[in-house]
């Protein structure tokens, strides 16, 4: 247990360091990433919307959770609802997914009491 939280807090440091740098070389662009809003679907909890930033480049979808929010289920889907990807992770951290095809998607995050927030996306190239 203590293995897969060392790996996901060196893969959120490898996120960050990465901007950090950029930034600081001034070579920090963001041609290309499109912001994905995160809107809420299914709400019990305080909103927590705000701790959920996803981004889309090309076919790489990026999410980062900002805080603790436990073990959130990630699923990406066609328009029409067709299954793409499907994955678990345990927050805070970062996770860096490819869609293969172009399209128009829709990530869900279903978070450990219930909530639900979505993003929707388009991959063009």
């Amino acid at each position: 247990m203590r293995h897969v939280k060392i790996k996901q807090f060196i893969l959120l440091l490898g996120l960050l360091f990465q901007t950090a740098w950029s930034g600081a070389n001034g070579t920090l662009s963001f041609d290309g990433y499109s912001h994905i809003e995160i809107k809420e679907s299914i709400l019990q909890g305080a909103p927590k919307g705000s701790s959920i930033q996803a981004s889309i480049n090309g076919h790489v979808l990026t999410v980062v959770f900002t805080e603790n929010l436990g073990q959130v289920a990630i699923e990406v889907t066609t328009v029409l609802g067709s299954p793409v990807t499907c994955m678990s992770t345990y927050t805070p951290n970062g996770v860096i997914l490819y869609v293969t095809n172009i399209g128009d998607y829709i990530i869900t995050f279903t978070l450990p009491n219930g909530d639900e927030y979505y993003g929707e996306f388009t991959v063009t190239d």
